[in-house]
């Protein structure tokens, strides 16, 4: 951790994230208007009364943003959660018991990981009509942990070789001890990025499937935001505050995300940090220069 909190990419990341948590967290507090009522004119321009506009119907576009960022980052990590357990639990597995259990796990994932991931999840969405958002998020649970599976397989294979693996083997520890304690910490830095990554994608499949209209319309989310504004013509009509608010801040939260992911994979992979090295170089440089 403090290594990460010295990374100025991971803090930023954290920053935002912990901002947009806070916000959904503390909506009741932050505004006076239910999300799903009328509260003004329809497609009213920001104002004291509402500072970033209304709705088509009326609706407080600042309350909506607010409150689904609630769902939103519900379905993220709760389907990132989902996506980074399945995923790690098989790679593990599969990369430590090898014989037939890999050749198992593996057919399965390669089976996943062949079938086209986006038009998968729309025709799934499309038979269920319209899914809720914890649907969506049990979709792509199911749907999204293949890549996970893989890449920690591979890192399980080169960990499993480690002299503590065969220590811990000789002693006679379980393979579920072994596979938990020994093998799991070694393989952290990839569970990390892969969750992070899993929450990104979560976030957005769930936004685009609810702006094609295969979400819960009731639902108060970022999706359905851009879905609503999209169906009443927002930017025709020049209310580019009830489209624009939800893409902003689905901007705003991967930025963070991708940040964060970033530095994880910085702090995981030495090769990738060079910050320090490229300022002693610039200061050797500048010294050179000043000489001659």
């Amino acid at each position: 951790m403090k290594t990460l909190l010295r990374n100025r990419k991971a803090l930023i990341g954290l920053v935002i994230i912990a901002a947009i948590v806070i916000v959904a967290i503390a909506a009741p507090l932050l505004t006076q208007y239910d999300p799903a009522a009328r509260t003004g004119r329809p497609h009213q321009p920001p104002s004291l009364d509402h500072i970033l506009g209304t709705t088509r119907i009326g609706q407080d576009v600042f309350a909506r943003l607010i409150y689904g960022a609630r769902t939103s980052l519900a379905v993220g990590f709760g389907a990132g959660l989902l996506i980074t357990l399945v995923g790690t639990a098989l790679g593990i597995i599969s990369g430590y018991r090898g014989g037939k259990t890999d050749e198992v796990i593996s057919f399965f994932t390669n089976m996943v990981l062949v079938v086209p991931n986006l038009p998968l999840l729309l025709v799934l969405a499309a038979f269920i009509g319209q899914a809720s958002p914890l649907v969506i998020a049990g979709i792509l649970g199911a749907t999204s942990w293949a890549w996970g599976a893989r890449v920690t397989r591979a890192e399980t294979l080169s960990v499993k070789h480690k002299d503590f693996v065969k220590s811990a083997e000789m002693m006679g520890e379980p393979q579920w001890r072994i596979m938990t304690f020994e093998i799991f910490p070694n393989v952290i830095s990839i569970v990390g990025i892969n969750f992070i990554g899993s929450v990104i994608f979560a976030i957005i499949t769930e936004a685009t499937l609810e702006f094609l209209g295969l979400g819960d319309p009731r639902a108060i989310s970022w999706g359905t935001m851009l879905y609503n504004a999209q169906k009443a013509s927002a930017l025709s009509v020049g209310a580019w505050w009830d489209i624009l608010t939800p893409c902003f801040a689905l901007a705003f939260l991967g930025i963070g995300m991708s940040l964060l992911n970033f530095a994880v994979d910085e702090i995981a992979n030495p090769r990738l940090r060079t910050g320090n090295h490229l300022k002693r170089w610039s200061l050797l440089v500048r010294s050179g220069e000043g000489r001659l």
